[in-house]
């Protein structure tokens, strides 16, 4: 399957202090809304971190369908509800279902590993995705 790209979403205590910290070992801000509670930070290795603060209650491992490693966007990529089927198959469970077979588009799904560290599916929809790799179709 191929799941999109991947990014670390922290669940932070203090949105500024995570940034100041995280621009200090080389990240700089790509996107969010500090007011809206969350920041995307990216680093020239091309590791993404997401800083949410009072949106969820644990750190989460994200991958984003549509979105490809390099963060550009990437055509072939397994849709979330496809994903969603082959977990169901294979009999993982499946703790967050937003991904209705009967839509497309944005969609998100959340596993728990064997450790109980959340991963969430979360893909975007076309518009979404040209804002976060800044790709607009020219």
């Amino acid at each position: 399957m191929n799941l999109g790209a991947f990014s670390l979403s922290l669940d932070v205590a203090d949105l500024e202090a995570s940034r100041a910290f995280y621009e200090r070992l080389g990240f700089a801000v790509t996107g969010g809304d500090a007011d809206h509670g969350y920041l995307i930070l990216r680093n020239g290795g091309g590791t993404v971190l997401g800083l949410f603060h009072g949106m969820f209650d644990q750190n989460i491992l994200t991958f984003n369908p549509g979105i490809g490693p390099d963060h550009r966007p990437d055509a072939d990529f397994t849709d979330v509800r496809e994903v969603q089927r082959v977990l169901d198959e294979a009999g993982v469970e499946i703790s967050v279902r937003v991904a209705d077979d009967n839509t497309e588009g944005a969609a998100h799904l959340v596993v728990a590993d064997p450790d109980g560290n959340p991963v969430m599916i979360d893909q975007f929809d076309a518009e979404v995705i040209a804002q976060i790799t800044g790709d607009h179709g020219g």
